[in-house]
């Protein structure tokens, strides 16, 4: 199997909107090869899913408050912090930035019985992704490494699945996960209160 040449670009003259259209294109082809196969488009769409509308964080919070007391008033404001941090600035952005969603007219994705929602907002940044880094970073513990990979892998995987289904282009997602992680942060300050 021979790589596929790239054609090459003159860095010089490019402008940072053109770098960020190359990348796009790149990490899409990347995806390519998974789409199409049944099992793997799922996936994407059940990952997909419960990002939506944060039902995986409403999830994450009813776990780090399985024990009463502080901790679970602790996640409490978490997600209630991460919800309404996140929704008000992807919703800011979306109507102000406004860019197109990518192209799904040629998307072949594997049969398979599990429902897609179909975006009508504009492309950036992925709501989803911005949502699941917030919430990740909000609920992050200080104490418990093994439960924040879960929480962070948990988010890339909601970011990867957007990119996967072309809901989003790859710098939509990035863009996402650098806003939701940044909103989480601060946001950790309304939660230690």
């Amino acid at each position: 199997m021979s790589a596929v040449r790239q054609p090459r670009i003159d860095l010089g003259s490019l402008t940072p909107s053109d770098a960020i259209r190359i990348v796009d294109r790149r990490v899409d082809a990347l995806f390519e090869p998974l789409r199409g196969n049944a099992a793997l488009d799922a996936t994407a769409k059940v990952i997909s899913g419960l990002g939506d509308r944060g039902l995986v964080w409403a999830v994450a919070t009813a776990w780090r408050a399985r024990r009463p007391g502080a901790r679970r008033a602790r996640a409490v404001r978490a997600l209630t912090v991460a919800g309404v941090a996140s929704s008000t600035v992807n919703a800011a952005l979306k109507a102000v930035i406004g860019r197109p969603r990518p192209d799904r007219s040629d998307l072949r994705l594997g049969d398979n019985i599990v429902p897609l929602r179909e975006p009508r907002t504009s492309s950036f940044p992925s709501g989803h992704t911005l949502a699941a880094f917030c919430a990740a970073t909000t609920l992050a513990e200080r104490d418990d490494p093994a439960g924040n990979a879960l929480l962070f892998t948990a988010a890339a995987l909601v970011g990867a699945s957007r990119i996967h289904l072309r809901a989003h282009h790859a710098s939509d997602v990035a863009g996402g996960a650098v806003i939701g992680t940044v909103l989480g942060l601060i946001g950790r300050a309304f939660v230690r209160t």
